[in-house]
Order: C-alpha cells, then structure tokens, then sequence
C-alpha cells in the first residue's frame, strides 16, 4: 500500500490550494445564513416543526435532485456546472436579502429560498467532489476529501458564531447579505482554473440512458448499496441534533442567538479534530470499525445534550458529535469514491447524496413532528437508541474496505474495423462470445460466468444470457444486447483494471484455439428480429 500522504502537504497542489481556500468563504458565508434562517423562522413561528424544517429545506432537493447532478457531472463540463450553480445560488441570496431587509418573509416564503439554495447546492455537490479526482491522484484522495470537510468544518467552527453575532447585533437580513457576498470568492476561483480536457471520442449519453447507468451500476455494486443505505441511516438520525438544536437553545438553556452560534461552533470544532484524526484512525483501523465508532459516539453526543442543561456539558457533547458526524461522513464519501470508476463517480456520490439527504429531509420533518409531542430532550434520547442500532446495522451491511482497487480503465478494447457501413447511432447490437470449457473446468465457469454477468449488466448491457450447445456440451455461447453500436463500445471501454482477473481467468479455462471468439452482429430492422444478422466473428481481447 502506497505511504499517505500528510494531510498539509496536498496544500503544494495549486489548483487544490485555490479551490479550497475559496471554499472556506462560499462556507463561511453558507453557515451565517443557516443561522440566519433557523433563527429567524424562531421569531416567524412557534412551531417546532416549522424550525425544524428550516434544515429539511435545504436537504431536501439535494435528495430529489442528485441524480440529475450527478448525470451532469459526468457528461459535461463540471467547472461549467458549478459555476452555474454558484451563479444561481448568489441570484436566489440576494432575493432573499432584499425580501428580508423589507421584512417581507413569510415562514414559507423562508422555506421556499432556502430551498432553492439546497437546489443550487444539489447542482453543484456531485461536481464539485468528482472534480477532487481530477485534481489529486488516487492516492491523495481520502486526504482531500478529509481536508475539505475539516475546511468546512473550520468555517462551522467560527461561522455560526460569528453568524449569531451577526443576527444578534445587525439582523438576520445582515446575515443573508453576508453569503451573498461569499459566492463571489468561489466564482472567481472556478473562472481561473483551466479544467482537464474531457475525452468526447463518444456522444454524449442521453439524459434518459445516464440516468439509467448510474441507477444500474449501483444497483449492480453491492459494495456502494452498504454505503448508501448505512450513509442513509446515518443522516436520518444524526440530523436530529442540527434539527433540534434551536429549539434546545431557546427552549431549554434559555440562550440567544449568539449561545446557537457558539453551540453551533462547538459542532464545527469537533469536526475539525474528527477530519485530522481521520488519517491516523485510518492507519490503525477498519473503515468498518470508524464508521462504527463515529455511531456510537453521536449518539453519546445526542443523550449528553438531552440531558444537559449547562451550556458547557452541552458544548462538549455537541463537539464529541461533530467529530463523529465528519467521520463517518467523509468515509462514506470516500468509500464511494474509490470504489467507483471515473466514468460514473458523479451518479454514484449523487446517489449516495440522495439517500443521505433525503434521510436529514426526513428526520428534521420527523424529529420536529415527535419533538412537539414529546418534546425536545425525549426526542434527543429515543434517536441515541436508533443511532445505536446503526452501529449494530454494521454487522450484517459492513463498510468494505477500498484498498487495492484499481479501478483505472483497463483499455485492451480496440474498436474494431467493420466491413459493414455502421454509425454510433447503428442497432440494436447483439454480441455473442463463444467458449470451448473442458467438462472438469465447467463448475469453475459458471462460477466465473455468474461475476461476467454482473459486470457485463453493470457497464451496459440487456438481455445477457448464457447458453450451451446441445450436441457438442464443451461448447458455450455467452449473448448480450447493446442498443447501439455507440453504446457497445461504451460498454467495453467501461471495463476496468480490477476486472481483468475475471476476463484472464476465463480465457484460462477456455481450451479452444485462441481466444474466445467473439460475433459482433446487428438485428435487422426489415424483418423480424433474428432472422437476418450481419455477422462479424473474429478473436478479441473482449472477452
């Protein structure tokens, strides 16, 4: 295993330098305006739900709008994404501050900015962490992702307070003017960095096809569906300190604006120390155990609150729960990261960022709906029990481990020269690789055979199936669809350097001459299917 590389050093990196700095603004800015909203819904409503809703609304399009994100940041230019989406977000900040400083807002009408605010921040999240892969190495990217939550975090650390002072002295339209402004850093950041050139040999993947890669690639990874249904567990219960935190100020340490904000800032710190742990947790232990241990410890932050009525108790159990939220969030992220080839990172995080902001939407919603009834320390206590059964949920759904998987394409596939006259548009294609398997190799085949279908779904193709030949029973004929030659070599260029163990593999057991023999052909479209097929068979290192 590569040495890691000491978290300071990736600062030498200038894009990574650049990108960064001009982060901790766009944060900072974001953070005064979360306080900024949360407290002035408290003077709008009395409703706990209502409050609660606040955070929801900034999740919430995050969850419904990943997906389209994520298929963006995979077939266009990310450094164009994000800045629309940054130029977007810096319109709807500005209405809000003008609305605000007329004293125009309405609850919902505060729901309804915030919202579009989260909408532009679902834009942007899917590319903005796919591009950390293009500009640190493999090797470099827990590093990355580690630092820019610790960044985030170190603006939580002084932006909610420094927000409350805001509120407090000037107002919580001050506040919003205050991230309006905090977009410029980053726009201009993203103006001045030449983006790596993408390869477009290829057209570009409709809409309707992208959406159903990413959908089909996770499905077909078992590995990422653990991350996201353990990510999704994780927001679902850990909002609920965020969620209800201004309610237990207000409610129970009878504190200000600025004691949220300090509160807030002990969240931030604790994110911090939980962001530089990160690499030395990670040289000690399983990703497994941290995320288990990052469980375990939010929900200890969780009862302490509930039970606290000090200020400083509370301010301790709130840092140990920021710790624990970083943790297990960055390892989720990089989880999914290194376990996802380039050409589908950006669907695969906007999955994940669907099931971990669709779970905050609906545990603020929940959580505040409980807290009203029960009230805000019960609530606290009852989700310390569920996020303890998230660290159980570990037994049976562990986080893999990503080391050692290289998912570099592996680029044997040379498309082939055609004596047939074919557009990228040209189909439905169907591919039949033929195999002569010695009848002691076969169990050993069909083993090997039932990871080639996953993996041959996974990239792309329908319809696969396997067949064998009755009359001669060593030979056997593997058959797919593809609904265009465009897509066909997609599909083979998809293929990665961790899956040629089980293309060597089966080239090992195949006992003909050569190689497999692979029969590229294309369904006529005058008569019915099947019955009249342009064949090309020859030796391919396709299969």
């Amino acid at each position: 295993m590569p040495d890691r590389p000491a978290p300071l050093m990736l600062f030498r990196n200038q894009t990574f330098r650049s990108l960064w700095i001009s982060s901790l603004a766009s944060n900072f800015g974001g953070l005064v305006q979360a306080v900024g909203a949360a407290w002035m819904m408290t003077t709008l409503t009395d409703s706990q739900s209502m409050v609660a809703l606040v955070q929801g609304s900034v999740a919430l399009p995050i969850m419904i709008f990943s997906l389209l994100a994520g298929v963006f940041a995979d077939n266009f230019d990310r450094r164009r994404v994000m800045l629309i989406a940054q130029a977007f977000m810096f319109v709807v900040s500005v209405g809000l501050t003008i609305m605000a400083f007329k004293g125009l807002l309405t609850p919902w009408l505060l729901l309804g900015f915030t919202f579009l605010i989260g909408c532009g921040t679902a834009l942007h999240n899917p590319s903005w962490q796919a591009t950390m892969g293009d500009i640190v190495t493999r090797q470099e990217l827990p590093t990355a992702v580690s630092l820019n939550s610790m960044g985030f975090n170190l603006m939580r650390s002084v932006g909610p307070a420094a927000g409350g002072a805001i509120v407090a002295i000037a107002g919580a339209a001050t506040a919003f003017a205050v991230n309006a402004l905090s977009y410029i850093a980053i726009i201009l950041a993203l103006l001045r960095w030449q983006a790596p050139m993408r390869d477009m040999s290829l057209p570009r993947e409709p809409f309707g096809s992208a959406f159903s890669a990413g959908l089909r690639y996770v499905s077909m990874s078992p590995k990422i569906i653990h991350v996201i249904l353990r990510g999704l567990w994780f927001g679902l219960t850990g909002v609920v300190l965020l969620a209800l935190l201004p309610v237990v100020v207000r409610e129970v340490l009878q504190g200000t604006a600025f004691v949220y904000g300090v509160l807030l800032g002990c969240f931030g710190m604790g994110a911090v120390g939980g962001a530089l742990a990160n690499a030395r947790l990670r040289e000690k232990f399983r990703n497994e155990i941290i995320v288990r241990g990052a469980f375990l410890g939010f929900a200890l932050g969780c009862f302490g609150l509930a039970l606290s009525g000090n200020p400083v108790v509370s301010g301790a159990a709130i840092g140990l729960a920021g710790a624990c939220w970083v943790l297990a969030l960055s390892m989720f992220n990089v989880t999914v990261q290194l376990s996802t080839p380039r050409w589908v990172v950006g669907r695969a995080l906007a999955l994940y960022q669907t099931a971990v902001f669709g779970g905050m939407a609906a545990g603020s919603w929940a959580w505040g709906a409980l807290a009203e009834k029960t009230g805000s320390s019960m609530t606290l206590l009852l989700v310390s029990g569920l996020l303890v059964i998230g660290a159980l949920i570990g037994l049976r759904l562990p986080l893999p481990e990503f080391h050692g998987l290289n998912l570099d394409p592996l680029n044997r596939f040379k498309e082939p020269t055609l004596r047939f006259d074919l557009t990228y548009r040209s189909g439905p294609v169907v591919v039949m690789v033929d195999y002569e398997i010695d009848q002691n190799d076969v169990p050993a085949f069909l083993a090997a055979m039932s990871q080639r279908r996953r993996v041959r779904i996974r990239d792309g193709a329908q319809q696969w199936s396997l067949l064998r030949d009755l009359q001669h029973p060593e030979q056997w004929s593997e058959s797919y669809h593809v609904p265009t030659w465009g897509e066909y070599v997609r599909h083979n260029q998809r293929r990665t350097q961790s899956d040629a163990e089980l293309s060597d593999l089966l080239r090992e057991l195949h006992r003909g001459p050569g190689g497999p023999t692979v029969h590229r052909m294309i369904e006529h479209q005058t008569v019915p299917l099947r019955d009249n097929l342009a064949v090309i068979p020859e030796r391919s290192d396709e299969a």
